[in-house]
């Protein structure tokens, strides 16, 4: 069996990806890999984008396992806030300004900036670039990515998945991301989206 890294120590992303890949890596004999269990240190995310923080971790965890890896950087465009908090969604909070860190303060302190914002003026967009490197020096990296709009709500709702889940208003399903069960939010998320191309085009 061949083994692939996530580079990624998130939780929710593991459960997330687990799910979505549990067919068809079975069927190609592929052991997805959390880099935690090969205790690889993260990678520093310095790029200012998406695709360059992706490709930062991906070529991190080849580097450090010799196998080749998938990573992921994905995070939330809030257009009231000028694409706010984009690749710096995951450490958006912190105790400097008063919010703390997790998901919990982060979702405050979506909530405090947005405090004035209509309802009409609060549209957003998860978005998702994997990238698939070989081996750390590999020169094409493959990369997809995923995009899924919605909404800011005024109050959390629901109580499944992570980070800006319960903010976020779905308006297909008519409720927030955290609301959704697992089969159908991978149906319709960034993630699942760029990871369903991801199976469709990838060159192992």
């Amino acid at each position: 069996m061949s083994k692939l890294v996530l580079a990624s120590g998130n939780a929710g992303k593991l459960r997330e990806f687990a799910s979505l890949f549990a067919t068809h890596f079975a069927e190609q004999n592929i052991e997805l890999i959390s880099q935690k269990e090969l205790s690889v240190e993260e990678a520093e995310e310095t790029g200012l984008s998406f695709v360059e923080n992706a490709i930062l971790k991906a070529r991190n965890a080849c580097a450090q396992t010799g196998l080749p890896a998938l990573a992921d950087d994905s995070g939330l465009e809030v257009d009231a806030l000028q694409g706010a908090p984009g690749i710096y969604s995951a450490r958006y909070a912190s105790a400097d300004d008063g919010f703390g860190s997790g998901d919990a303060a982060n979702n405050a302190k979506l909530l405090a900036a947005l405090a004035d914002v209509p309802e009409a003026a609060r549209t957003a967009r998860f978005q998702c670039v994997l990238v698939y490197m070989r081996h750390a020096a590999d020169p094409t990296p493959q990369v997809f990515q995923g995009s899924w709009e919605g909404r800011i709500l005024t109050v959390p709702e629901g109580t499944d998945g992570f980070g800006y889940d319960p903010l976020f208003f779905v308006p297909s399903e008519g409720c927030a991301a955290a609301s959704l069960s697992k089969e159908r939010k991978n149906q319709l998320s960034h993630r699942g989206q760029a990871i369903q191309q991801l199976l469709a085009r990838w060159q192992a």
